[in-house]
């Protein structure tokens, strides 16, 4: 069965689509998963989500477990006969590998007969944005699933195959994007007098956010401020411009100081806009909040890992990258955990990046245990 999986793979890497755009990617989840395997389906949950159903009883826990479903907004480099057919879209963050790994739990599945509970296999629409959570957990036909559980594992390049990496409290930052835009009064280059330019402003704030960056992870208030894009007027020398815009990602450890940053961040574009005579509009978007772990699914998943003898590494810091399961954590009891994905694979978001098929019965074994070990103690 590990080579339809791996095949199923393949098939995803070289389809893959946009975030909020997984209509065929969705149908051909569908179409495998009732080709080996007769279950409910329930499908458009928060846009193209998807969720599997397997029922064993009316009583006893529910246990979901959930991937993604969307690519990236990257050109691919390699040149492997399953490379993406989509231009300027492609498989950079391993969730084809991911889908795979979900997907193949329905052989595994099929065969199992257990007295109570129900799992639930979950493909969620556009996490690389931050909306597909927030969309799926808003869906009513989500809700009435009533999940008791629910697990979720991301691959980590730089780490040793098959290795489990934990984390006891947060599994990612917390992350928000940001786009700040100046208005003043266009005038000619020669008289500058005659208009408002943003420029100074704009390099005023820069400065300013700068010195909210908290470096060290240990801290508590670590914080990072990332300037995306800064625009300033055009190319034509004999305007002095009254636009500017500056596109920031913001990353804390917790709510709590990702509050603060931004309060701060509104009060020093309100005070400079008010000293230049600008006006201003913040838009805040692409917000992925904190993936907080849950104590209990973090003991299942170590006792999973020890079970399979897979390596655990236990980290003290969160990622800093951002990952909308945090959306689901902040409502179920939830856990996300690292797999290794080798020490010499391109880093996530690489051109060259490509999910390796090795560890996918390592995320296939590492689910399935987790499951046994729940509707067995609580059966």
């Amino acid at each position: 069965m590990l080579d339809k999986i791996k095949d199923l793979r393949k098939e995803l890497h070289q389809n893959p689509e946009l975030s909020g755009f997984e209509k065929l990617t969705a149908e051909r989840i569908v179409y495998f998963i009732r080709t080996y395997n007769d279950t409910q389906i329930i499908t458009n949950i928060g846009g193209h989500g998807i969720a599997a159903v397997y029922k064993f009883s009316d009583s006893g826990p529910t246990i979901g477990i959930r991937c993604e479903l969307d690519a990236l907004p990257i050109t691919e480099e390699n040149q492997f006969e399953y490379r993406s057919i989509n231009e300027g879209v492609s498989h950079k963050c391993g969730h084809d590998g991911h889908m795979a790994i979900v997907a193949g739990l329905i052989f595994w599945i099929k065969e199992k007969a257990f007295t109570s509970g129900q799992i639930v296999l979950l493909f969620q629409p556009a996490e690389e944005t931050g909306k597909g959570a927030f969309k799926m957990l808003n869906d009513i036909k989500f809700q009435s699933l009533n999940l008791d559980y629910l697990f979720a594992l991301h691959n980590i390049p730089g780490e040793p195959m098959h290795s489990i990496i934990q984390l006891e409290n947060n599994f990612s930052a917390e992350v928000q994007s940001a786009a700040i835009y100046l208005k003043g009064k266009k005038a000619h280059a020669a008289q500058p007098e005659n208009g408002i330019n943003p420029t100074l402003a704009v390099s005023t704030i820069v400065s300013k956010l700068s010195k909210l960056n908290e470096h060290q992870p240990k801290n508590d208030d670590f914080a990072i401020l990332t300037p995306i894009h800064i625009l300033v007027g055009q190319k034509s020398y004999g305007i002095s411009p009254e636009n500017a815009e500056l596109h920031y990602t913001l990353r804390t450890w917790d709510e709590s100081v990702m509050k603060k940053i931004k309060e701060t961040l509104l009060t020093i574009v309100k005070n400079e806009c008010e000293i230049h005579k600008l006006k201003y509009t913040i838009d805040w978007f692409e917000h992925f909040p904190a993936t907080q772990n849950n104590q209990v699914c973090n003991h299942i998943i170590q006792k999973a890992a020890k079970f399979n003898n897979f390596k655990i590494k236990k980290e003290s810091q969160p990622f800093r990258f951002g990952e909308d399961f945090g959306w689901f954590s902040k409502k179920y009891k939830a856990a996300m955990f690292g797999l290794g994905s080798g020490v010499n694979s391109p880093a996530l978001h690489h051109t060259d990046y490509d999910f390796p098929e090795e560890i996918i019965d390592t995320g296939i074994s590492m689910f399935k245990t987790c499951i046994e070990n729940i509707l067995k103690h609580e059966s």
